[in-house]
């Protein structure tokens, strides 16, 4: 009896709200609300005095960055979500999640990858350490380097946010109905346990603070692997939420509400551009990194790390990825395939009818 294939899981979504999806429906609140908008845009390029990466130089030695983006060659931005619990005011937070986009304004095609933040690399002028640690040592620019350099990329824009930040994204839009899967529970000590993580399983609403207990869970079989694809999940049905339920009144509300929670060294003319280029690509592929087929085991002072056997072959990958379409159809390779007669098929459906 032949069996019903499993339904591909479609991330798609995930490019336009990981690609900072406010951004994107901003363009559509610039014809109403003009100079409003505009200035809550502008407000997520923090200046130096008002910047959490402050004390650190914009193009130091250990991290230049890369050429302008033109407008006409791939553009890539680095996706950051920061863990600054328990930290003080002027120490800067480990990145707990971070991605990749990757936009080719040419073919229209988007690619999405995400970072283990255990991954074990060279970070320029700082030896080797877990890459979510770069941006602790030298800042965005530091951090776009180091992944940059892991990927075989090069990284224009960076945007980062906390877990504030997310929080307020989700309240601003009223929540997001969202099946839990299981039952999920962790008691987490730090910040008087303002993060613990206590969800019942079943179809609910989801308000900030329930949907970052959600993306933050990670205590399976599988912990980070498992945590990434949960996070790409929701964040499909924030998009979902934010094109199908916001109201254009609240356009600067939203960007207001994030505002002081995100910075980016992207400029207001940037991200329209990047945001329309958002909107009219479509999400290629995508892929972790590294590949669950390239991680080395290592351990560094009796802890475990993700270490990468071949890091030629992992760029190797990625441009690999970069070149596919995952949603072009392949041509069948059947032997009846050229005379329109699909063997394969007839072999399944004979199958079927024993």
């Amino acid at each position: 009896m032949a069996t019903k294939a499993k339904k591909k899981r479609k991330p798609w979504k995930w490019v336009l709200s990981g690609f900072l999806v406010v951004i994107v429906i901003a363009i559509a609140g610039l014809v109403y609300w003009g100079t409003g908008v505009y200035n809550s845009l502008d407000n997520f390029s923090k200046n130096k005095e008002d910047s959490r990466f402050g004390q650190f130089e914009d193009n130091t030695t250990t991290a230049q960055a890369p050429p302008k983006w033109e407008g006409k060659e791939r553009v890539n931005i680095l996706l950051l979500g920061g863990d600054a619990r328990g930290l003080e005011e002027n120490q800067v937070p480990r990145s707990d999640s971070i991605m990749i986009a990757s936009f080719d304004p040419v073919t229209k095609k988007a690619h999405l990858f995400s970072v283990l933040r255990d991954t074990y690399v060279d970070i320029e002028g700082h030896g080797k350490g877990r890459i979510n640690t770069a941006i602790t040592l030298g800042g965005p620019q530091l951090a776009m380097k180091t992944v940059g350099d892991l990927l075989g990329l090069d990284i224009q824009y960076y945007v980062y946010t906390d877990f504030e930040g997310f929080k307020a994204l989700v309240d601003s839009i009223g929540g997001v109905y969202f099946d839990v899967e299981k039952d999920m529970h962790y008691t987490d000590n730090a910040d008087k346990n303002k993060y613990d993580i206590d969800l019942k399983k079943g179809y609910q609403l989801l308000d900030g603070d329930k949907a970052l207990q959600y993306v933050r869970f990670r205590h399976d079989a599988m912990s980070d692997f498992t945590r990434t694809e949960r996070q790409r999940e929701f964040l499909g049905a924030v998009a979902d939420k934010l094109k199908s339920g916001w109201n254009i009144v609240q356009m600067k509300k939203i960007l207001d509400s994030v505002s002081p929670y995100i910075e980016t060294n992207l400029q207001v003319t940037d991200m329209l551009k990047l945001g329309q280029l958002g909107v009219d690509s479509h999400l290629a592929g995508t892929q972790q990194v590294p590949p669950m087929d390239q991680i080395a085991e290592e351990h560094v002072g009796g802890a475990a790390v993700i270490g990468v056997k071949d890091l030629d072959e992992l760029k190797a990958t990625v441009q690999e990825t970069l070149a596919k379409d995952d949603t072009e159809t392949t041509p069948s390779s059947s032997p009846g395939a050229e005379n329109g007669t699909d063997t394969t098929a007839n072999s399944v459906n004979s199958s079927t009818a024993q």
